[in-house]
């Protein structure tokens, strides 16, 4: 069992395990903590799936984590790794069973105070018209031409349907589409869970929010992305719901042949893994950038609900309650990359499960409002604990492949925090602290409890520390909205 004792201090807050310490090794290992966090690491295995990682074939670099990392499947979640084109592996459990699962944040011109009377009316519309809870469909219903269509294009299908403007998808990642989608690699079973859950939140760790700029940390910055201080803005943490799990599920399966058609010997049977330049693997990129479309048209219909919401509740009581979007973000997702390792520009397929991209400023695939700032990187903490608004810069493009954390990291599982944590108790709590609560669930509620992760602001002071984000802003929420 691989524990933080085997690893050597390195920098401040990095750590390393050398290739040498297993003979499967590739490649380092490397995670980033500071020492609190570093006490909790051993409660689980993903420090052992960390170095399970650094055995893939083709890995370029090191094998690496972010300080929220705790334990997935195959890979750890919080997990960057990176391989080499053309016959680096891409694998399945380095992505998720969630493709594509991001954040969104959308910003009003109004301050708290202006909400604050409406802020209960407010809530419950959100919870009425944006669809949450595991297996709940939604207003959109997709036939199957439609669905291709969603799948191929992602947020440019809900630009044409009227559920986004211009300005949306130039303020998402990859402008809300991945050009090599192909709806033909995703299978039946995924495209059935998929026709129906368009414009829905889902459940377990996803929300929307209604939060407050409770802090601002770089006043230069916050001006140049559009935020201040008291302002209200809105979350959405959601992915790919069903379709996406199900692409998942489908290609583990499908990989558990290939591993041995390609003579892949792995440590862990849940890193099923193909090389990239293979059927197989050009099969899966192309079906994960399908559910990733999917994921971002998800988001934009739910944002869509977000606005309408907004406008049912504060029109005519007050003025400037649109929503403007900041950004949007994935933080599930394997993406063809260009990066520099032992001094050369590699094409590497870096995945990031549980991870968000952090490219610095000067990136040519960034918005051109964000390319003199870096792009903007959305950490959602635990429900009823703070978020963060963070920028990429140019030492994450130098040592995690343009990479940081996602959000705080669980150190309880979901089974655990139901058992310890009473749904209605916490519901008051929150209510105590003023948050207004909307689940469907109260053990859903109860999975999701602050205690149940690690302190985000933790979390977010190692990766600013350490130089691969940097801090804008901190939210504080006003309303939780859960499956």
């Amino acid at each position: 069992m691989v524990s933080t004792r085997d690893f050597t201090r390195i920098d401040e807050f990095l750590y390393e395990l050398p290739a040498g310490y297993r003979p499967d090794m590739r490649a380092p290992a490397r995670f980033y903590a500071d020492e609190e966090l570093l006490r909790g690491l051993d409660g689980d295995r993903s420090l052992e799936q960390l170095v399970n990682t650094a055995a893939l074939p083709g890995i370029a670099g090191y094998a690496l984590a972010m300080p929220d990392i705790h334990q997935g499947y195959g890979f750890p979640i919080g997990g960057v790794v990176a391989t080499a084109l053309p016959d680096g592996v891409i694998s399945p459990g380095g992505v998720g069973y969630d493709i594509n699962c991001g954040v969104r944040l959308l910003a009003s011109r109004l301050e708290s105070e202006a909400v604050a009377p409406h802020l209960d009316q407010l809530a419950s519309a959100l919870f009425t018209n944006c669809p949450s809870g595991v297996g709940r469909g939604g207003q959109v219903k997709l036939k199957s031409r439609e669905l291709d269509d969603v799948l191929e294009n992602g947020a440019l299908w809900a630009l044409r349907r009227g559920f986004a403007g211009p300005e949306d998808l130039e303020r998402t990642e990859e402008g809300g589409r991945l050009a090599g989608a192909d709806a033909s690699k995703v299978g039946p079973r995924a495209r059935e869970r998929g026709q129906g859950q368009v414009g829905t939140l889902g459940a377990g760790n996803h929300f929307i929010e209604i939060d407050v700029v409770e802090r601002i940390v770089d006043e230069d910055a916050a001006r140049r992305i559009g935020l201040f201080h008291n302002q209200v803005v809105a979350q959405i943490h959601c992915g790919s719901r069903g379709l996406g799990h199900q692409v998942c599920t489908d290609y583990v399966q499908l990989y558990q042949k290939a591993v041995r058609r390609y003579g892949i010997d792995l440590p862990d049977r849940e890193l099923v893994c193909a090389p990239l330049s293979s059927p197989e693997g050009q099969d899966y990129l192309a079906a994960m950038q399908a559910a990733a479309n999917y994921a971002f048209a998800n988001r934009q219909v739910l944002a869509f609900h977000i606005r309408r919401s907004f406008e049912q509740v504060l029109a005519g009581k007050v003025a400037n309650f649109h929503l403007y979007q900041i950004y949007d973000i994935a933080h599930n997702m394997a993406k063809i990359e260009t990066h520099r390792v032992g001094g050369r520009s590699l094409p590497l397929c870096v995945h990031r499960k549980g991870a968000t991209r952090a490219f610095g400023p000067g990136a040519e695939v960034l918005p051109p409002a964000y390319r003199g700032t870096g792009q903007p990187v959305l950490v959602p903490g635990s429900m009823g604990t703070a978020s963060w608004v963070l920028l990429g810069t140019q030492a994450s493009m130098a040592h995690s492949f343009g990479s940081t954390c996602h959000g705080a990291g669980r150190t309880m599982s979901r089974h655990h925090a139901k058992k310890s944590v009473q749904g209605h108790n916490l519901r008051r709590e929150l209510e105590a602290k003023g948050i207004q609560v909307r689940a469907g669930s109260l053990s859903g509620l109860a999975e999701e409890a602050p205690g149940a992760y690690k302190d985000v602001d933790r979390v977010v002071d190692v990766v600013h520390g350490a130089g691969i984000a940097k801090q804008v802003a901190r939210l504080k929420p006003l309303a939780v909205i859960k499956g």
